[in-house]
This record gives structure tokens, sequence and C-alpha cells, in this order.
């Protein structure tokens, strides 16, 4: 796990199957997304535009009613854009068995109001 607390925890449901009954990769994608945007529009302070999806695995398999984990961190920040790595990490849902089913990397690139990407404020330095 990269963070002690989770951007995003959700229950997998039976409309996020695949026609097999396993859950389906795009829900877990769009998991991902999900988590990863609301990371960038709290760092960023505003809009953010997903521009990127690389690097996407699945090497594990996830059940109906499992809770899906999303931990992110940031990998590089830019002048205007963010590269972040999403982790989804499903939890049998009577267990405390934990198994990694999704990865990837993300990158968003933060926008003004007329569309344009836009400067990221560098984090401030706190003075000791």
């Amino acid at each position: 796990m990269m963070h002690p607390t989770p951007i995003i925890r959700v229950t997998a449901m039976p409309a996020d199957t695949n026609p097999y009954g396993g859950v389906f990769g795009g829900w877990l994608m769009g998991q991902m997304g999900l988590a990863c945007g609301s990371f960038v529009s709290r760092r960023t302070k505003g809009k953010a535009l997903l521009v990127a999806a690389d690097a996407i695995k699945f090497p594990g398999a996830m059940a109906v009613g499992d809770e899906l984990s999303v931990y992110v961190d940031l990998l590089k920040q830019g002048r205007t854009s963010l590269r972040l790595k999403a982790e989804a990490i499903a939890r049998e849902r009577d267990s405390e068995k934990e198994t990694l089913v999704a990865q990837g990397e993300f990158t968003f690139v933060a926008l003004d109001d007329q569309g344009k990407p836009r400067a990221i404020a560098a984090e401030e330095q706190a003075n000791g």
C-alpha cells in the first residue's frame, strides 16, 4: 500500500461485471481515474484534464462484493501537468485478505477557465 488512507473506497456490485461474471477491467480503470482526478483537483486547486493512461495492468482479480481501495501517489509534477501512479487493491468481502487487482499511471494537465493549460503553483515549503 502506498498511503494509509485510500482516495476512493467502493464495493464492486453486479452491474460492475463483465459478461463472464468477473469485475470489469474498465470499471477498475474508471475507479482509478476518479481517484486520480480527485487527487489532482485538490493539488492543483482547480480543473484538470486526463490526457494519458499508461502501463495499465491487472495482476489480480476481484469478485462482486469485494471492497476496492484506490491509492494514488505523485510520480512527477511539471509546470502544467501531473503524472500519478494509482494502485487498486481489493479486500475480500468477508476477510482481511487483500489483492492488488489493477495499477497504472495517469497524466493530467491543469486547465484555466478558457480550457488552456495553466501553471500549477509550487508547493510551499514549511519553515522549521
